[in-house]
């Protein structure tokens, strides 16, 4: 019975759900910039992912390929700049939304589920994941395009000197972990406008009477 009078909102749950994931992993990925330098201690070429939670060096050794040194930050330290610390808290707002829409969706199915939903109903029981799905969107494209102003404009961080990073690269460019926030981003837009367009028809159509 849910699937045939919820298919579409079940598929906008479906979306919201991998949308969350796909938040949650570029969150937590480095590969936000990608930076391109010598090394200053052997002067070789290296390259580093700078993420919003971590940066990742890779040097090259004589016994190894690539050495990959990874140095955690957050919020409170001072060196961050100021579009990082945005872009954090934008993405945790953003997956704390994500998982309070998927809640409140699976509570709507089984309101439609059981029959709590009232006949006449003027208002959609899915509007309100609608909303936090939209607005959890357009927190993650502001992440996604405060990090690539800054790629742009080539700004600096200035690493503290136990990282062995220069505070500017000679090249950066975008990551994977921001084309995944992108998807994140267009799923999330989605499933909203899913959800918010849901056209629950939950009564009977009444009978004709003689």
């Amino acid at each position: 019975m849910i699937k045939k009078r919820c298919k579409r909102q079940m598929g906008g749950f479906a979306l919201t759900t991998v949308a969350w994931i796909v938040c949650c992993i570029s969150m937590g990925l480095p590969q936000w910039r990608v930076w391109h330098f010598q090394d200053p201690v052997v002067s070789k070429p290296t390259t580093a992912f700078v993420g919003m939670w971590r940066v990742c060096a890779f040097h090259h050794d004589e016994n190894y390929s690539d050495i990959r040194i990874c140095h955690r930050y957050n919020y409170q330290d001072t060196f961050i700049p100021l579009d990082i610390r945005v872009a954090q808290q934008l993405l945790l707002v953003s997956s704390f939304l994500g998982l309070v829409g998927k809640i409140t969706t699976i509570i709507s199915l089984w309101n439609v589920c059981v029959g709590r939903v009232q006949k006449n109903a003027s208002y959609n029981p899915f509007g309100l994941s609608g909303i936090l799905n939209i607005i959890a969107s357009s927190f993650v494209c502001v992440a996604v395009l405060f990090n690539y102003v800054s790629i742009i404009i080539q700004e600096e961080i200035a690493f503290p000197p136990a990282f062995n990073m220069p505070s500017h690269p000679d090249t950066q460019e975008i990551g994977s972990a921001m084309a995944l926030a992108v998807i994140a981003a267009i799923l999330f837009l989605l499933s909203g406008t899913i959800l918010l367009s849901s056209n629950i028809p939950t009564g009977k159509p009444a009978r004709s009477k003689n």
